[in-house]
């Protein structure tokens, strides 16, 4: 545990060094048994340490903002993978990068070394702001009004570590699309932004409480308008609304979909409008310079590219590559396979990167990699090196081009095989239906939960893991097929309809009739979801019926994908957003924790900071005493309103006014040093006599009103 102390000396950054070393503090305290094993939990996932399926062993999650990644960043996860980890760099969805099998003991000192290149893992899990995505084109899509990318890099920096989305309910997800092609989904997040430009001036609609899962809800328009300067500002507003208001008890119901689904837009809208005074910032700036410019390398000296064969560079040529908005640059994109590199191909690949494009890559969403200003003239250098590593085969982003996440191979929600599965598929596209390697409008997207990690409720066909018993009680792996899914124009989506469930050896069948049906009956040019739409739902389950029989079955469809014995359903608890702490000795160690922020936020001028976290002492202290009743608030906003009945009204607690004008005075003033300390001195007084409280109530003795008093 001590080496890794060496790996902080060449960290220019205090505050991440100080992150570091309270990590691994706070191991040493949990394998000591000093520290609750969910606040524990809690406390890892946001720094990106995900539990795996396989008992003691750690994913690593590792937050590349709108997937923005360098052939030097590369290496130096490949480096670590090799060192802590499997080998394997694992491309997600969400324009990260995991590594698995990671001793925990190991994880400061490889966040550490991570951080020598600027990479982190602070907030890649847990109930936090999630990496901002955003299009991978973004910066050079001909399409665009303007690069999005300093936008996303700028939300990514300004919410990292920021005290009002550290201990939310769940998960928030943002991201950009750089047109209204809405290549980064914009409708699935909680927050998602499409560039406009309105009388000269740069801004973005705004959609808002999207998400899938096993409940998924299209985000609808929070703004059609909102100035460069106003996102920030919103996005605050709108995460210190959720943070209050959100569900925290019933995991399922966290989500700002279910908020809004509860009080509607208008309202939702109106309590964001109630946080702009108390906001750190009324309006911020958006540096669109501060990014740095990549690195392209010269032309090539000479040589002639010589390719064999000819037909699949043109396809890899029709499929992958695009003109970029520079003339006389392309993009690149590389297709891989589950989004898996070993890290010896990582490295061999930055060093391709290095010879023929620029520096900087991104991660794409489809678990791919686009390569940019790659110069026209070494188009065919580069398809020569990408194929030697088995990189260049065509298709991206197509039919052939399945998204699935790692599900039954790492994951704890993981049901039945995602990986095994999408590899099937992909076999039956390419030797069944090649000429689809053209069709990038059929989205093929798996899931080995209902969670849609591997955004299956999106897909033109999507499938997510289950199960079904046949009438021995006996249990195979199975698939819940949806069709019609996908994304529209300018922020609108389209979700799936779930069809039927069949067994998982049936999938490449299902995906043959499927397949065939479309080109058997579809019109010329015409989308899948509006010839789902078309037919309708009723045909393709009567298409899919019989595979769903399970009246006579063979021994192999007792069998996942990628095993070798009968199917054994795993079930443990899934730590994509964390659990609830309500330990009341774990709540109050935290207020004393968020005291000493607020004092030393305070002490740093840094006054919004110290108030939210002199905000939140306040609401945990007031929740350790409602659990010592076992009552149990599913909101910040329950809370103060319970612990105003239970203790206020009873007048065991008195304060000038009530609990709640006392507690949210956080959003009725601005965030000034004057208001910080009053702030700061009443959740102090609070927190002091809540303990001296509960200290006479464990002994029993005879308890007197506790007076609170308010400062005006």
């Amino acid at each position: 545990m001590e080496s890794f102390r060496s790996e902080l000396e060449d960290l220019n950054n205090p505050i991440v060094a100080r992150d570091i070393i309270d990590l691994e503090k706070k191991i040493r305290l949990f394998r000591d048994g000093k520290i609750d094993s969910e606040k524990f939990r809690g406390l890892r996932l946001a720094r990106g340490i995900y539990g795996q399926r396989q008992p003691g062993v750690q994913m690593i999650r590792i937050k590349l903002p709108y997937g923005r990644l360098t052939t030097k960043q590369m290496r130096r996860i490949a480096d670590i993978s090799d060192e802590y980890a499997s080998s394997t760099l694992h491309a997600t969805t969400r324009q990260d990068i995991q590594i698995h099998f990671v001793s925990l003991d190991r994880t400061p000192e490889l966040w550490a070394k991570l951080e020598k290149d600027e990479i982190t893992t602070r907030e890649a899990c847990g109930n936090t702001v999630r990496n901002i995505t955003a299009s991978p084109t973004a910066g050079i899509d001909p399409k665009e009004l303007f690069d999005v990318s300093p936008y996303a890099n700028e939300m990514f920096k300004y919410f990292l570590r920021n005290p009002i989305c550290q201990e939310m309910g769940r998960k928030f997800k943002i991201a950009f699309s750089s047109s209204d092609d809405d290549t980064a989904y914009t409708f699935i997040h909680d927050l998602g932004f499409i560039p406009r430009i309105v009388d000269g001036k740069r801004g973005f609609k705004v959609v808002i409480a999207g998400g899938l899962g096993a409940n998924p809800y299209l985000a609808p328009v929070a703004h059609e308008f909102l100035e460069e300067d106003q996102i920030v500002p919103f996005t605050e507003a709108v995460l210190r609304v959720f943070d209050r208001y959100g569900e925290r008890n019933r995991r399922m119901k966290a989500r700002l979909k279910f908020l809004l689904d509860d009080i509607g837009l208008e309202a939702l809208l109106a309590l964001v409008q109630e946080e702009r005074l108390a906001i750190k910032n009324k309006s911020y700036a958006i540096n669109t310079e501060a990014l740095p410019d990549p690195v392209i390398p010269e032309e090539l000296a000479g040589g002639i590219a010589e390719v064999t064969d000819q037909k699949k560079y043109e396809q890899w040529h029709d499929t992958n590559v695009f003109e970029q908005k520079q003339e006389g640059f392309f993009g690149v994109n590389v297709k891989v396979p589950l989004g898996n590199f070993t890290s010896n191909m990582a490295r061999s690949f930055s060093s391709i990167v290095d010879q023929f494009a620029a520096d900087e890559m991104r991660v794409t969403i489809n678990q791919g990699y686009l390569l940019r200003f790659v110069r026209g003239e070494n188009l065919k250098h580069l398809y020569l090196a990408l194929d030697r590593l088995g990189l260049a085969e065509p298709g991206f982003d197509s039919v052939a081009d399945v998204t699935a996440c790692p599900g039954t191979d790492t994951c704890n929600l993981g049901i039945s095989s995602s990986t095994g599965i999408s590899l099937a598929l992909e076999k039956v596209v390419r030797e069944e239906f090649p000429d689809l390697i053209y069709n990038n409008d059929i989205k093929i997207k798996i899931s080995g939960c209902p969670n849609s990690c591997g955004q299956h409720g999106l897909a033109s066909i999507g499938l997510h893991g289950s199960t079904i018993k046949d009438k021995q009680g006996k249990v195979l792996p199975a698939l819940v097929v949806l069709l019609g899914g996908g994304k529209l124009q300018g922020g609108d989506g389209i979700i799936s309809d779930k069809i039927i469930k069949i067994p998982s050896k049936r999938g490449p069948v299902a995906l043959r009739y499927l397949l065939g049906d479309y080109e058997a009956n579809s019109l010329p040019g015409e989308y899948y979801h509006d010839y789902f739409k078309r037919i309708g739902r009723n045909h393709f389950y009567q298409l899919l019926k019989p595979l769903g029989d399970i009246t006579a079955t063979t021994p192999d469809e007792y069998i996942d994908w990628g095993e070798d014995h009968n199917f054994i359903l795993h079930t443990a608890v899934g730590e994509c957003a964390g659990v609830m702490i309500d330990l009341v000795s774990t709540l109050l160690y935290d207020s004393e924790d968020k005291l000493g922020w607020a004092k030393e936020a305070l002490d740093q001028g840094m006054y919004a900071d110290s108030i939210y976290h002199s905000y939140s002492a306040f609401i945990n202290t007031a929740k350790a005493l409602l659990l010592g009743r076992d009552v149990k608030p599913s909101t910040q906003i329950q809370t103060i309103l319970d612990f105003q009945k239970l203790f206020v009204e009873t007048g065991a607690f008195a304060f000038e006014g009530n609990f709640k004008e006392h507690v949210l005075r956080i959003n009725k003033n601005e965030p000034s040093e004057s208001f910080a300390r009053t702030f700061l001195a009443d959740s102090t007084k609070f927190m002091a006599s809540v303990s001296t409280f509960r200290a006479e109530e464990t002994d029993g003795g005879e308890k007197e009103t506790v007076k609170v008093a308010v400062a005006k």
